[in-house]
């Protein structure tokens, strides 16, 4: 029997950040993968979190494929040692391709863009645009704020305990690939209408 989620997006940031070695932690997030058969599709840079995790891969003996808008080039320095460089017409188009490339997405530390990327295919879940399951990394404690806002949006009824619950988190990307391997899609999101 295949692997059942062997193509992971992982969304992760431009920059390396601060106070804490994401850089490193990438780089073993990428060997992690590799090591595990799986293959990555992000979004194509050689800089900050985006290249230490394709490195990281690429260095394992993993393959990578990466997708870049036409735009972004030059500016956000494409990694030009990939398996595969999508290169694309704008950002929709960079998602879509991205989405359709992966069978599960892995979110690491990064900035509003890569919230962005995640908080998209979290919602396309909820409301049934994709079956695929969707972790965060949460390396060093980095989205312990985010999931206590996951929290208080159950309690104030934004979100239902379902699709609270149907987002992954760990600061181990092993445990993250044993729970896309056990993943059962919930019910897609319902709506109530006032009468």
């Amino acid at each position: 029997m295949g692997i059942r989620h062997r193509h992971i997006a992982v969304f992760c940031g431009s920059a390396s950040g601060q106070h804490y070695d994401y850089s490193s932690e990438a780089f073993d997030v990428g060997q992690s993968l590799a090591k595990a058969s799986r293959q990555i599709v992000y979004g194509g840079g050689q800089v900050g979190l985006m290249g230490a995790v394709a490195d990281g891969c690429l260095d394992a003996g993993g393959n990578v494929i990466g997708v870049m808008p036409r735009a972004l080039v030059e500016r956000e320095i494409a990694h030009h040692a990939l398996t595969e460089l999508i290169i694309v017409e704008d950002m929709h188009e960079r998602k879509a391709v991205m989405a359709e490339r992966s069978d599960a997405f892995l979110t690491l530390p990064g900035g509003s863009g890569t919230l962005e990327e995640f908080f998209e295919q979290w919602t396309w879940a909820q409301i049934g645009y994709h079956q695929k399951p969707i972790g965060l990394l949460n390396l060093n404690g980095y989205f312990d704020p985010l999931l206590t806002m996951f929290d208080q949006m159950v309690r104030a009824g934004f979100l239902s305990k379902t699709h609270r619950e149907m987002l992954f988190h760990s600061a181990d990307v092993a445990d993250l690939l044993t729970d896309f391997a056990s993943y059962q899609h919930p019910p897609i999101k319902g709506y109530e209408v006032k009468k």
